[in-house]
């Protein structure tokens, strides 16, 4: 080797790094002024598209029949968190939807969840994925569990109206009140469109007829509802109709829907409003009976959703000025004061700031 050759070589390499590093800054900082949302969010740390609680990898253990419409699963893991009556858990799905469904087993298990769904024939898809794609086997993440319909242990009787698959988070509740050492007086109004399609009511009935009325068709409220007694607690879990008339006859009523009650267009105070993304310098119009949601990825086709109905936070996104209507299912006050659901919340005042 001649003298110096190595040297001479090496500061080839050096400047070819250099020159090679300088070219991709270059490039850098036109790809960011042509796309102001390339190539990381402003946020420090990033809100829209991730999950509130880390994911749990479970599989299908078994996955049957418990109604007509209805199918079980039962999902197995190892020292899986614990959770208290009511709670559901977000199943993500294989094709990406996320779904909640209240959790119905034993919350003692910690090796399992059990979740029972009903097929929705005119849905987005999900119910249908979880009949048709989930078998035994079958990997799912989960996250959760959450709970946002607590069973309050120190109301001196219960009332309960379950519709349908409502009676999914009620039925833990119900096992736990008759598991009790001190006596606890409840009753149960479990109504649905026929025997056939209601899951588990062979098992509700045989807490006994004096606390169990099974209704087919529509029930009569005021005569099953009846005189409650002061500081009765009633929960109610169930269609839209239903938890609407119960909610008529008991203001104080703990309720669990299907779905969000509200939605766009439902109030009579919705109206159009401006949405601005901020990063992007563009200003939107949300029209009353659409959503910021459905505005936003009219221009970011790519944003974030899985729910709307503002249960899953993956559309959660950063408001920067204005006052916020927030109709979701999920936030924390605290997050409620800087964030939003796009897919259900709409702006109080004319205009909403984002950070988008």
């Amino acid at each position: 080797m001649a003298p110096g050759a190595f040297p001479s070589t090496r500061l080839r390499t050096v400047v070819a790094v250099a020159g090679a590093a300088l070219l991709v800054k270059r490039s850098l900082r036109r790809r960011i002024r042509s796309s102001p949302l390339w190539p990381m969010p402003a946020l420090e740390e990033p809100v829209s598209g991730r999950p509130r609680t880390r994911g749990l990898r479970l599989r299908v253990a078994a996955h049957g029949t418990v109604a007509e419409g209805v199918v079980q699963l039962r999902l197995e893991g190892r020292e899986l968190p614990r959770w208290e009556p009511g709670a559901h858990l977000d199943l993500v799905l294989p094709s990406g939807l996320v779904r909640q469904y209240s959790l119905c087993g034993d919350p003692e298990d910690t090796s399992a969840y059990t979740v029972a769904a009903r097929l929705v024939e005119d849905g987005r898809g999900g119910s249908r994925e979880v009949h048709e794609a989930l078998r035994a086997g079958t990997e799912v993440e989960v996250r959760g569990p959450r709970n946002r319909f607590p069973l309050d242990s120190g109301a001196p009787a219960y009332v309960f109206v379950a519709g349908g698959i409502g009676i999914t988070p009620i039925l833990p509740m119900l096992r736990a009140l008759d598991a009790s050492p001190e006596a606890v007086e409840w009753r149960l109004v479990y109504c649905g469109r026929s025997r056939a399609s209601m899951p588990f009511v062979e098992e509700v009935e045989k807490f006994g007829a004096d606390r169990v009325s099974v209704v087919e068709g529509r029930p009569e409220l005021d005569f099953l509802l009846g005189e409650l007694a002061e500081g009765t607690a009633v929960y109610c879990c169930g269609p839209e109709g239903l938890a609407r008339a119960v909610e008529e006859r008991v203001p104080g009523v703990r309720l669990e829907r299907f779905g969000y009650a509200g939605g766009v267009g439902s109030l009579p105070d919705d109206s159009s409003f401006e949405v601005e993304l901020r990063r992007s310098a563009r200003v939107l119009t949300v029209p009353a009976g659409s959503s910021v949601l459905a505005a936003v990825r009219e221009e970011l086709p790519d944003t974030l959703y899985s729910c709307e109905q503002g249960f899953c936070g993956t559309c959660r996104q950063r408001v920067l000025e204005g006052e916020v209507d927030h109709r979701d299912e999920l936030l924390t006050d605290q997050e409620r004061e800087d964030s939003m659901l796009i897919c259900v919340s709409r702006a109080r005042g004319e205009r909403i700031v984002l950070d988008l």
